[in-house]
């Protein structure tokens, strides 16, 4: 007869929630997730509609070996599950008066920079030199820590090289240290916009990003980001881990401080359920699962410290078909021909629907063709927009996509309006009744410099013994890479305390 195992429930099947299920159950935890939709994902889910496939968030692969280490924690390989292209040009950036196409290789690109300004070939090598340091430690090292305490940062490499990953300057500063030209600049800040704050505003510790876009590359894996969420739901199954769709957390009950049952209901046939644990893991929305599932009691952080949080934008997203192929674009491309203070201001200082915004355009169909029908183009558009707008309404979401789809008309010489067979828009109140997300965000918390590591909101409740979080609210932040790093750290962390647990399923 088989030991019973010690039994975890988790709220939510996005990455983090994948990530710490596979972790536990590997450790011989038995593990149950509970999702409120009809598929894992969270964010990354996809829709299919009229022949097209659309992935509904994520649409960068970046950081390959944080997706080869989490597969090969469990015997397996990213190509045992999906196959991966490198895109070259890694990406497109348009400017005022013209774009620049990134090149995959490292001498190409150092040529292209060189050739717009002289001696920025060899300050690209020094850059990437302590980028690649910051990369090393960062992800090696500071992103597996659990924030709960000081002392995780007592080490000799961290002591060594406190000046080296540049924690107390801005990412802004240390791009104008080595480049003057402002295409350039722009370039080497775009990549901490991933992580939620201006240039300004995050600390050059993060200039790692560079070392994950240069050399690491941009990647695509086949049929989409939603092979990603497939293969980590396979690892799951494989594992043990037992999933219940279509049912949403509704209240965590907590007696003593220990949580001792947790109230679901279905969204298919209304039935409820109490589900009885020894750990329960929030993977959803950190100030949903504290502020709606926890009575005032038990929640760690008061309403004043989350209207006091610097928040990763929300977005306005669109979906779309078209009838037709397009010629010359690329697969990602961003639109950085406005001014990008103004629409930073109307993002962070002064919250207010944008005035012309930046804008992304990804069109995975160029490279992958079962995403569209034949002869057709999927396109995927998205705004960043500030957290906690209200006014998301029709037509506010209409007037721009039209002003979209005239400048994509503008810049890539060839008509788009007509040939639109199909439109999904999807935007901040659709991240609030959809995930729940605080204030409507994309991303999760900002990596600024207050909001890093243990100043995150921690991924141990403060007032409930047996409740952790993981996910893009806690460490180490947000972006698909850092939330599978998540679910393992929270992971290791709960199976330390209760290495000794007899499973008595309290």
């Amino acid at each position: 007869m088989s030991t019973p195992s010690k039994k975890a429930l988790v709220i939510g099947a996005g990455f983090a929630g994948l990530s710490v299920a596979t972790f536990l159950a590997k450790k011989g935890w038995s593990v149950t997730i509970i999702e409120k939709h009809n598929l894992p994902g969270g964010r990354a889910r996809k829709f299919e509609a009229q022949g097209f496939t659309f992935d509904m968030g994520p649409s960068w692969y970046w950081m390959p070996d944080v997706f080869e280490r989490y597969f090969a924690a469990f015997g397996k390989k990213v190509s045992d599950f999906y196959q991966l292209k490198r895109l070259d040009p890694s990406y497109r950036v348009y400017f005022d008066q013209t774009h620049w196409d990134m090149p995959a290789n490292y001498t190409e690109l150092a040529a292209l920079l060189e050739s717009v300004e002289p001696g920025a070939a060899k300050a690209l090598d020094q850059f990437m030199e302590e980028a690649k340091y910051k990369y090393d430690i960062g992800v090696g090292k500071l992103v597996h820590q659990p924030g709960i305490s000081l002392k995780e940062f007592i080490d000799i490499d961290l002591i060594k090289g406190v000046f080296k990953l540049d924690v107390f300057q801005s990412m802004k500063k240390h791009v104008a240290r080595f480049f003057k030209h402002p295409y350039i600049q722009t370039l080497m800040e775009f990549p901490v916009l991933f992580l939620g704050a201006l240039p300004q505003n995050t600390p050059a510790l993060y200039s790692l990003m560079n070392y994950a876009d240069i050399k690491g590359g941009t990647w695509y894996p086949e049929f989409g980001m939603y092979s990603i969420v497939q293969a980590m739901y396979d690892t799951a199954i494989a594992q043990g881990v037992q999933f219940y769709f279509n049912e949403e957390a509704l209240q965590i009950e907590v007696v003593n401080g220990i949580a001792k049952s947790c109230l679901t209901k279905s969204s298919v046939t209304g039935e409820q359920k109490h589900y009885e644990f020894d750990v329960i893991i929030g993977a959803g929305d950190y100030h949903h699962i504290e502020t709606k599932l926890l009575t005032s009691k038990y929640q760690s952080y008061t309403t004043s410290y989350w209207e006091t949080r610097t928040m990763a934008p929300s977005s306005i997203l669109y979906y779309v078909g078209l009838n037709k192929k397009l010629t010359g674009v690329t697969h990602h491309s961003l639109f950085f021909d406005t001014d990008f203070g103004l629409h930073g201001k109307e993002i962070y200082t002064e919250p207010s629907w944008p005035t012309k915004p930046l804008f992304y355009a990804s069109v995975p169909s160029v490279t992958d063709p079962t995403v569209a029908p034949i002869g057709s183009e999927n396109l995927f558009l998205l705004i960043p927009v500030a957290a906690g707008l209200e006014g998301d309404t029709e037509e506010v979401r209409e007037k721009y996509f039209q002003e979209l789809i005239a400048r994509l008309e503008q810049r890539w010489g060839q008509s788009i309006a007509d040939h639109i067979v199909y439109k999904r828009s999807y935007a901040v109140s659709d991240f609030i009744s959809d995930y729940h997300s605080f204030k409507g965000n994309a991303y999760g918390l900002a990596n600024t410099l207050l909001q890093t590591a243990i100043l995150k909101p921690s991924c141990k409740s403060k007032k409930v013994n047996n409740l952790y979080y993981t996910g893009q609210l806690t460490v180490p932040g947000p972006g698909v890479p850092p939330s599978l790093i998540s679910g393992e750290v929270v992971a290791e962390l709960i199976d330390k305390k209760y290495i000794n647990l007899q499973p008595t399923h309290v």
